[in-house]
C-alpha cells in the first residue's frame, strides 16, 4: 500500500465509520416519517442534511480523539478501538484541523439548509456544532460529567429527527418528537455501553460518567431499559397497525442485554457496541419498514 493510501486508511479509521450509523439513522428517520405523513420528499434536501449529519459526527470523533489524547484520559490501558492521535497516526493539531474541516463543510452545508428552514434550522445547527466542540472541549467537558447519555439524546435523537422532519414538512408535531426520542436512546445507550467499558480507567483520569454514579449493576439495567424503550415508545406512537414490525427487535435487545448481564467487561464489550449501534439501524429500517406497508 503506498503511503498516501495508508494515510487515506488511517483518516477513516479517525473518523470511526462504524459510528457514522448514530448520525444517518436518525436522518433517515425524519425523512421516512415525513413521506409517510405527507406522501412527498424534498430529495435535495434530505441528501444536504445525511451529509451535514455525517460531518458533524466525524468532526465530533475527531476533536473528541485529540483532546481526549490531551487530557490524559487516552493511555496504554485503553480499552476501545485505536484512536488516532494516542496511536501516534497523526498530530493532536493534525486531527483538531481535521474535525474543523469536518465541522466546516457541516458549517456551509447548514446555510443552504437554513435557506430552506429558517431560524429553526439556524438554531439547531448552532447548537449541533457548539455541542460538538463542547462534548470533549472547554473547561466542563460534557463527556467527563453525568449528562453525556442526555447530550446524545438531545442531538442524536430530538434535534436529528426533529431538524431533519422540519426540513422536509416545514412543520413539527408530536410523532416526530416521540421518533426523536425512541432513536435517542439506543444512541445513549451506546456511549453508556461505552463507559460502561471504560468505567475503571475513565475514574483515574477523573471522568465521572453516569455509569459512575449508577454503578455498574445499575447500568446494566438502565442498558436494557432504553432498548426496550426505544421500541415501545414507537408501538405506542403509532400503533400495532404500523409498528408492528418492530416486535422482531425486541429479541435482539433482549439478547444484547443478556450479554450485558451475563458478564462481559473490557475489550469483549467492542463488538457488543458496535451491536448496540446496528440496533439502532435496526429499529430505524423496521419503523420505515412499517411505514412503506401500512400503505399497501
Amino acid at each position: 500500500m503506498s503511503g498516501s493510501g495508508s494515510n487515506l486508511a488511517l483518516w477513516i479509521e479517525a473518523a470511526r465509520p462504524k459510528t457514522l450509523v448514530l448520525a444517518v439513522a436518525p436522518v433517515a428517520a425524519g425523512i421516512g416519517l415525513a413521506v409517510f405523513q405527507t406522501g412527498q420528499l424534498a430529495a435535495v434536501t434530505a441528501l444536504l442534511t445525511l451529509i451535514a449529519a455525517t460531518a458533524i459526527q466525524i468532526g465530533t470523533n475527531l476533536h473528541n480523539d485529540a483532546s481526549d489524547y490531551e487530557r490524559g484520559t487516552d493511555t496504554a490501558d485503553r480499552l476501545g478501538p485505536p484512536r488516532a492521535t494516542a496511536e501516534g497516526w497523526f498530530s493532536p493539531e493534525q486531527v483538531k484541523r481535521a474535525a474543523h474541516l469536518a465541522f466546516g463543510l457541516a458549517f456551509v452545508i447548514g446555510l443552504a439548509l437554513v435557506v430552506r428552514g429558517g431560524w429553526p434550522i439556524l438554531a439547531i445547527g448552532i447548537a449541533s456544532l457548539v455541542a460538538g466542540y463542547a462534548y470533549t472541549g472547554g473547561p466542563r467537558p460534557i463527556a467527563y460529567g453525568p449528562f453525556g447519555e442526555l447530550y446524545v439524546l438531545l442531538f442524536f435523537g430530538l434535534a436529528a429527527v426533529g431538524g431533519t422532519f422540519y426540513l422536509q414538512t416545514l412543520t413539527f408535531d408530536w410523532p416526530a418528537l416521540a421518533v426523536g426520542i425512541a432513536l435517542g436512546l439506543p444512541a445513549a445507550a451506546v456511549l453508556l455501553l461505552n463507559n460502561y467499558r471504560d468505567l475503571d480507567t475513565d475514574r483515574i483520569a477523573g471522568r465521572r460518567t453516569l455509569c459512575h454514579h449508577l454503578g455498574r449493576p445499575r447500568a446494566r439495567l438502565l442498558y436494557g431499559m432504553l432498548l426496550l424503550a426505544s421500541i415501545a415508545t414507537l408501538l405506542l406512537t403509532f400503533g400495532p397497525a404500523v409498528a408492528w414490525p418492530l416486535l422482531a427487535a425486541v429479541p435482539l435487545g433482549g439478547l444484547l442485554t443478556l450479554k450485558l448481564v451475563r458478564g462481559a467487561t473490557g475489550k469483549e464489550l467492542n463488538p457488543l457496541l458496535a451491536q448496540t449501534g446496528l440496533f439502532q439501524a435496526t429499529v430505524t429500517v423496521l419503523l420505515l419498514a412499517g411505514f412503506a406497508l401500512s400503505h399497501i
